[in-house]
């Protein structure tokens, strides 16, 4: 079966340039494959590189050396305007933290992945009308801005915006986090059936029961580090 997610031999540095650019190693030869049905989770200690490899998945960082590649791009080496291409068309991300423009009304900004894609504003704003309401967000919030709203309730609307559009890829970032146990068990569905239309999914769950339920493997990050000469 044809991986949908693949990094090889990747690494990443830092320079601090207000300490004298001073050069961080941060990963060095970073190997990992998703395919097509799969959820991986990312494990292992916090700093040890989880959330800075999902980044350069999603193009927010760049490596140093090494391949990423989502389906037929290579993130590492893509132009910019492909990399937006690829987030419109092919790769979702669900963040910690929602980062929308202020005013925009929720409905809105759930629905604009598939607005994005031409589809018609009706059936965008139906689908993030049926993935707000799943997740338990009350309507009479959907007219308002996010930017106001709990951090529980931002997060949801970052679930149902990743889940709007049934992208090939799925990058997630602690989806279960502040969330109650209802919702919770959303969210864990929704994984569920996005591996069974095929969807790669990365993430990362600090939740270890999430984890089993969902994840059919993991990959400790810490095997990345850099060693000493």
């Amino acid at each position: 079966m044809k991986l949908m997610i693949e990094v090889r031999g990747l690494a990443k540095s830092f320079t601090l340039h207000n300490q004298g650019g001073a050069v961080i190693e941060v990963m060095r030869g970073a190997e990992l494959a998703v395919r097509p049905g799969e959820c991986v989770a990312l494990v292992g200690a916090s700093g040890a590189g989880k959330s800075t490899l999902m980044r350069m998945i999603w193009g927010n960082y760049l490596a140093a050396a090494g391949e990423i590649r989502v389906g037929d791009t290579d993130v590492a080496r893509a132009a910019p305007r492909d990399i937006l291409a690829l987030r419109r068309e092919t790769l979702g991300y669900v963040s910690q933290f929602l980062r929308v423009v202020p005013r925009v009304p929720t409905l809105d900004v759930v629905a604009e992945p598939l607005l994005a894609l031409g589809v018609e504003d009706d059936a965008a704003r139906d689908r993030a009308a049926d993935l707000l309401a799943r997740l338990n967000l009350p309507e009479r919030l959907w007219s308002l801005s996010p930017t106001t709203f709990s951090g529980g309730e931002q997060q949801r609307v970052n679930i149902a915006r990743g889940f709007a559009r049934e992208y090939p890829a799925l990058l997630l970032d602690e989806p279960t986090a502040s969330l109650d146990a209802a919702n919770r068990a959303v969210v864990l569905d929704l994984i569920e059936e996005a591996k069974a239309r095929g969807a790669a999914i990365l993430g990362i769950f600090h939740d270890a029961d999430a984890r089993a339920q969902v994840c059919d493997r993991e990959i400790d990050v810490t095997a990345f580090a850099p060693r000493a000469a």
